[in-house]
């Protein structure tokens, strides 16, 4: 009995131990593990010690007009850095643009930027606060010409043609702060900034900003439409606009709007109408027919087909001058009959009809229509092309640069949008481009100026006569063929013209498309264009 005692304290004893040694044991494993894992909390937090770095937006390259005025990164907007801190974000709160995003991120406690509102000044000088060049104009400023950015690069217009210029140098400031484990920045420490490099290298246009300004006033009340203005000697494009605008900041709007805002019509081919008149009598005069006189009774027939002259009881007796300003189709029909096929076509190619006009690499003017001389073997298809109708379409540019050699003397200037690149706003010619070459004798263009003034002051009633500047001009209201519901066709109206009238320096022309009568619709807006542009003269001058 006692042997049993014995054993039985004897085991009881070796389990006490076990048990004190698998305590202790279980103790020191539990305190290892959580000093690892402290020691792998501790390590995380020294790892994030360091620094954080805050970037603001990527600015680029800059488009300029030609008297290096910017056309991009005109504006700019104010950027606050805050390092976090909450006294110094209450200071800023007030002034932020966007409070609810603000909050946000100030109740995170690490550095942030927030866009601040124009009245900014009041900030205290604690906080860094940097102006960063705002892409994109509210009034979208040639906006077709400019074209617009995704993803960091150029997606169509003077931005993807030169994307590799003006998205040269990464132009984006970065704000560096110390900060300790946590993310948040250390008090007392300076951060460092490492600013962009300025955005001045780019491109240089023949755009000149005032006068583009003008042209998209005086084109707001076209629905549809385009704007050009030329040099008339250098074929330089000072002022290119198309209608409806679009906002490069909202191109959501612009790619699912049903007007197709994106679409340039200055660029575009159309029905011309009546200024097509100039061609045919420039053919008339050099192929010894400008002493031409006709007897219009209001209707013409060319074979089996019937032209009604707009007045319906004719304008009687007609010369060449009279009949460009009355603007008798009757009396066009019957002088291309006095006209080869083949003088006609060859005349109206030598004016850029037919042919496509190259700006950059993805900015062009469409060639339109002209139709051949087969074609213009049939007397009913010259008589419809005789008045600018039939088969015959081009683009504003086209008739811009028509005008441009009525207006210089005889000589087809070639178009030119880009002067070349630039490091600083300024630029040498890099561009190649051409003075153009005669396509009319200088005869025939000062009669052409004649006749174009006579339109303006020889009492046709013409809408666009601007005050303080003489101009030359032609109207058109050109059929195309679609009609509404009620059966009424549509037309374009049309215009184009030069000025000042005896030294012309400027050709314009305006397409308001589907809008009726061009006298009505397009004259306006070049009487608009022109008057702007002579004040626009007179304040440079002044300067």
């Amino acid at each position: 009995m006692k042997k049993r005692i014995c054993l039985h304290r004897e085991a009881s004893g070796r389990l006490w131990t076990l048990r004190l040694v698998m305590t202790v044991f279980c103790s020191w494993l539990i305190t290892g593990l959580a000093g690892n894992a402290a020691s792998t909390e501790y390590r995380a937090a020294g790892e994030m010690q360091g620094t954080f770095t805050v970037k603001l937006p990527v600015s680029f390259g800059t488009i300029y007009d030609r008297n290096g005025i910017p056309l991009v990164n005109a504006e700019s907007r104010k950027y606050a850095v805050l390092s976090g801190n909450a006294d110094q974000a209450e200071r800023v709160m007030p002034f932020a643009a966007d409070k609810k995003e603000f909050a946000e991120k100030a109740a995170e406690g690490v550095p942030f930027i927030c866009e601040l509102t124009e009245n900014s000044s009041e900030i205290h000088d604690d906080v860094t606060v940097i102006d960063v060049p705002v892409r994109y104009d509210k009034e979208g400023t040639a906006e077709h010409i400019i074209g617009y950015i995704q993803d960091g690069h150029g997606v169509c217009g003077l931005e993807l043609d030169y994307d590799e210029i003006l998205r040269r140098d990464n132009g984006q400031t970065k704000v560096t702060f110390s900060v300790d484990g946590t993310g948040r920045a250390f008090s007392g420490e300076e951060a460092v900034v490492q600013y962009a490099p300025r955005s001045s290298q780019g491109v240089v246009t023949t755009i000149d900003a005032g006068i583009q300004k003008i042209c998209e006033k005086a084109s707001c009340s076209l629905k549809k439409g385009a704007v050009v203005v030329m040099n008339v000697n250098s074929g330089d494009i000072l002022g290119l606009v198309s209608r409806p605008a679009y906002s490069l900041d909202d191109m959501e709007s612009a790619l699912s709007s049903e007007d197709s805002p994106l679409i340039n019509h200055a660029l575009c081919a159309y029905p011309v109408g009546s200024i097509f008149k100039l061609v045919t009598t420039a053919a008339a005069i050099e192929t010894g027919n400008e002493d031409f006189a006709y007897e219009c009774t209001g209707s013409i027939d060319v074979g089996t087909q019937h032209f009604s002259c707009h007045k319906k009881e004719g304008h009687g007796s007609l010369a060449l001058d009279t009949a460009l300003i009355g603007s008798c189709n009757p009396y066009f029909i019957a002088l291309s009959e006095r006209i080869s096929a083949l003088e006609m076509f060859e005349t109206a190619a030598r004016f850029g009809f037919g042919s496509e006009i190259g700006l950059s690499d993805s900015i062009f003017g469409r060639k339109g229509y002209l139709p051949d001389v087969q074609e213009l073997m049939l007397p009913a298809e010259k008589g419809n092309f005789s008045f600018g109708q039939g088969k015959l379409t081009a683009s504003p540019l086209q008739i811009t640069r028509m005008t441009s050699a009525i207006a210089n003397g005889g000589f087809l200037p070639e178009a030119r949008l880009v002067i070349g690149e630039t490091e600083d706003g300024s630029a040498e010619n890099t561009v190649n481009f051409s003075t153009g070459k005669r396509v009319i004798q200088k005869e025939t263009s000062d009669e052409l100026r004649k006749m174009m003034i006579g339109v303006v002051y020889g009492g046709s009633n013409f809408k666009g006569k601007p005050e303080g500047v003489c101009a030359g001009a032609k109207t058109s209201t050109a059929q195309t063929g679609r009609y509404n519901e009620n059966g009424e066709e549509y037309c374009h109206g049309w215009v184009t013209g030069f000025f000042p009238a005896h030294d012309p320096e400027f050709a314009v022309t305006v397409l308001a498309e589907d809008a009726g009568y061009g006298n009505d619709s397009a004259a306006p807006v070049f009487k608009e264009i022109a008057e702007g542009m002579r004040e626009y003269a007179r304040k440079s001058q002044q300067k």
